[in-house]
């Protein structure tokens, strides 16, 4: 299968370069601005590929808030500049999504065939990037994951979650974290691997694919300083205690049921994950 990914230095990206077997043409967002319909067109177009695999974002989800133009610009319109490339050249199209376009509300892990009811504007963006590729491809992929971590950290976040926290606590800040947002963290070399499983099957479609289990952001960065034995000050807050412009759901964990009827495996625990994780960036 030749395959066009486009994000190739982000965290997905970077591992999907690793992980994927067939042939990949790996482009940077510097290479294809998926905001540029006419640049999508002509190297789909000339790259001819089985795949196109868009991993381009705007995820500053607070700055989305007061960039909403950017924020539709790049996840909605550049899902269907990227999706009616795809299809004008006889490629399927895998988006990646998030849990953000659900409100947290349900109280229980979110199935595919779920309403979204999106809090904030990144997940209003994403959620519009959903239906413009629905509508744009027949042939679709549409991945819906969370709290991604990598070794290559996000390209437009200058890192992640965890190194940010493993960062401040060798500095010996006091930290304080949320912990009334529960998710799934998901590790970009797991969600990688079984995104190279999907892709192979046919089956298009939505699906829900994070590690399995869940968590607070709070209780996830103490397992991070449990498992490299740092002891920084870690005190819970409430969401409305942060501040932040852009609202998150309560309760974003999500069910791999569309995973699961595809004959692919769940991820490891996500505590499991994040031990491999900090295996390989040293930290163990």
């Amino acid at each position: 299968m030749r395959t066009l990914l486009i994000g190739s230095h982000g965290q997905l990206g970077s591992d999907l370069c690793r992980v994927w077997a067939d042939e990949l043409i790996a482009l940077p967002h510097e290479a294809l601005d998926v905001c540029d319909r006419d640049q999508v067109h002509s190297i789909v177009g000339s790259e001819g590929p089985d795949l196109v695999i868009n991993t381009a974002a705007y995820h500053r989800v607070d700055e989305c808030e007061s960039n909403v133009a950017r924020a539709f610009e790049v996840n909605a319109l550049g899902a269907k500049n990227v999706a009616d490339a795809s299809h004008e050249a006889g490629a399927a199209v895998m988006f990646i999504s998030t849990d953000y376009v659900f409100d947290g509300e349900k109280g229980s892990p979110y199935v595919e065939e779920d309403v979204p009811r999106p809090l904030n504007v990144y997940g209003i963006s994403k959620l519009a990037g959903e239906h413009l590729v629905r509508q744009s491809n027949p042939q679709h992929f549409i991945v819906r994951s969370s709290g991604l971590f990598g070794v290559a950290g996000a390209s437009g976040k200058g890192g992640n979650f965890v190194e940010t926290m493993i960062r401040r606590a060798r500095q010996g800040e006091a930290l304080r974290v949320v912990d009334d947002q529960v998710f799934s963290p998901t590790f970009t070399w797991d969600l990688a691997n079984t995104l190279r499983e999907l892709a192979a099957t046919g089956r298009f479609g939505t699906y829900h694919v994070t590690n399995t289990g869940q968590t607070s952001w709070h209780h996830f960065a103490a397992k991070a300083f449990e498992l490299t034995g740092l002891r920084p000050s870690l005190t819970a807050i409430t969401s409305q205690e942060t501040g932040a412009a852009a609202r998150r759901p309560r309760f974003s964990v999500m069910e791999h049921r569309a995973l699961t009827a595809a004959g692919i495996a769940p991820l490891r625990p996500w505590p499991d994950a994040l031990e491999g994780y900090l295996r390989e960036k040293g930290h163990l």
